[in-house]
């Protein structure tokens, strides 16, 4: 199909298939990367990552954002690359400051290396990302670099934000909102500002792109807090109610602060003075959140959030790119874990 003037015309099959053909476009092309053996405890532990079971969400839409803007993504997927290689370096730098184990069910880089190799093969790769956007076929590299910096800028603010955060007990909505929009949002309206520009989008047409990253970032991840609280125990590969259990803040623990009172916001509070919670408790927590309305409210909130997401790229000039964009972005939203 080439030709679509109704969203309903793509059905989630189609949207599903273009993405299985592009995931592999995209696995194959980052298999190219990091071939130098030497130093070995360098670019092993970046092969490494990148061989993980990673969704390359990113780089997707980098692709369809250019096809939304011109039609192709010809001159997109060393963009995209670049893209999806700062989010990896980003889960290697999280990972040491998390003390995580595992990531994708697999030792993380520190893990498996030490901390000076993954602190060096992190740095090496944001460099590498910069040098893929400087080989794009484009006019406008100063923007691509422009984008990509902005974006690691950016994260590292929302990362630092989220470290204070664990320690701020007077903690607010619009504290948590603007660290989310910082440390996952501003990476997905970055993916697909970058996919804009390799189309030679106009300016109109990239603040669009931004504004659909934009929301959508945001309702991606106040849906990751809704789904740990609801999702399946071990559907998600993690227990259900982790956030709870460590005593991170999310949406749904902040808002019900709001619309408690009682011996149930003194239980929130409690989760949040000491950092956690005994996992047995998991089911209180979630009673309360049932019965203050924060469960309905917040997936009201999602549904709100995706909707406004969809119409910011009403006007891109393409229509098959901006469908499959609006697809994904509804596969995304009805995911169940």
């Amino acid at each position: 199909m080439s030709d679509f003037t109704m969203h309903e015309a793509l059905t989630q099959e189609l949207v599903e298939n273009k993405y299985r053909l592009y995931l592999s476009r995209i696995n194959s092309a980052l298999g190219n990367c990091f071939v130098r053996e030497s130093p070995i405890t360098l670019y092993a532990p970046a092969r490494y990552i990148l061989e993980g079971k990673g969704k390359r969400i990113r780089p997707f839409l980098t692709l369809l954002a250019s096809e939304a803007v011109c039609g192709s993504s010809e001159h997109a997927l060393n963009v995209a690359l670049a893209v999806e290689i700062l989010h990896n370096f980003t889960l290697i730098h999280d990972d040491i400051m998390d003390q995580a184990e595992l990531r994708h069910g697999r030792p993380t880089v520190h893990r498996r290396w030490n901390t000076n190799a993954a602190i060096l093969t992190g740095d090496m790769m944001i460099a590498y990302a910069y040098e893929l956007a400087l080989e794009a076929q484009s006019e406008r590299h100063g923007e691509l670099v422009h984008i990509l910096n902005d974006a690691n800028i950016t994260i590292c603010e929302g990362q630092a934000l989220d470290i204070e955060l664990e320690e701020k007990n007077d903690a607010t909505i619009a504290d948590y909102l603007d660290m989310i929009a910082k440390k996952t949002g501003r990476l997905i309206s970055a993916a697909l500002e970058a996919g804009g520009v390799a189309g030679d989008a106009t300016d109109e047409q990239l603040r669009s792109l931004v504004l659909f990253g934009e929301k959508i970032g945001q309702a991606f991840q106040i849906q990751d807090d809704y789904l740990d609280i609801m999702a399946e125990d071990g559907k998600s590969g993690k227990m259900a109610g982790g956030d709870i259990i460590n005593g991170k803040k999310t949406y749904l623990l902040l808002r019900s602060l709001e619309l408690t009172s009682g011996k149930e916001r003194d239980l929130l509070n409690f989760i949040i003075s000491n950092k956690g919670i005994e996992a047995q408790r998991v089911p209180e927590v979630r009673a309360i959140y049932q019965q203050c309305g924060v469960l309905e409210e917040t997936a009201s909130l999602i549904n709100r959030t995706t909707e406004e997401a969809l119409s910011a790229i009403d006007g891109l000039p393409y229509a098959e790119g901006r469908e499959y964009l609006k697809g994904f972005a509804n596969i995304l939203m009805k995911r169940d874990f």
